[in-house]
């Protein structure tokens, strides 16, 4: 089949998979409330005090009545899940098909199945006011950098975005700083959008700060409550 037929065959219909991802998660998504992201690697075990922390900031987040969306899937994503379940608020879990590592996590309990995962990012940054990036790969740096483009570029407001774990991330801080600012390729307040933790309150802190000033209703919706 020649590619100008594989198109008049088949991608038109993708626009109505693509059309049915959107609407479904937006229906859902846009009676959350106030919701924070959580990233971070799906290959992180139990054990590690990473999925620990994940935990304990999915059930904070809770209990100040934020929604908490991860990729809905294991690792860090369990964990964070895991831990807005156990406050009893909204754990959501945007899980994506994937042909290894990828599998939804039980915790989530709004869990929304994506095939694309340029609909999935939407779903991200439209419903986020807020980004707690823990120690994860490739999948965990695109979506900083992303959001960070976004925010750099003024095409969503500039929400707290926490880089969770010191260790694991002052090396990349390091680099950007010479590499990137002290050229000139981003300026000076760019890097000011980044928040560098390893305490769970603190982290909290911010967001609650954040949510305060910005004016964002404090409760969840009863639509979700």
């Amino acid at each position: 089949m020649s590619e100008t037929n594989h198109f008049i065959r088949e991608d038109p219909w993708r626009i109505f998979r693509i059309m049915a991802e959107f609407v479904e998660s937006f229906e859902t998504m846009s009676k959350l409330g106030p919701a924070v992201t959580i990233f971070g690697s799906a290959r992180t075990r139990r054990t590690d005090p990473y999925y620990r922390a994940a935990q304990a900031l999915g059930r904070k987040l809770a209990q100040n009545d934020f929604a908490v969306i991860t990729g809905g899937g294991p690792g860090i994503m369990e964990a964070a899940n895991r831990g807005a379940s156990q406050a009893k608020g909204k754990s959501v879990g945007l899980n994506i098909e994937l042909p290894r590592e990828q599998r939804g996590n039980s915790y989530a309990n709004v869990p929304i199945q994506f095939h694309y995962f340029f609909a999935r990012k939407v779903c991200f940054t439209k419903y986020s006011m807020g980004f707690i990036y823990l120690p994860g790969g490739f999948g965990t740096l695109d979506e900083l950098f992303e959001v960070l483009t976004l925010a750099q570029t003024e095409r969503i407001s500039r929400f707290p975005m926490i880089l969770f774990g010191k260790k694991h991330w002052q090396g990349l801080l390091r680099w950007l700083k010479p590499a990137l600012r002290e050229k000139g390729f981003i300026d000076s307040a760019d890097l000011d959008l980044l928040h560098l933790t390893d305490d769970v309150e603190e982290a909290l802190e911010i967001l609650v700060d954040y949510r305060r000033e910005s004016g964002v209703p404090q409760t969840i919706p009863k639509a979700f409550s």
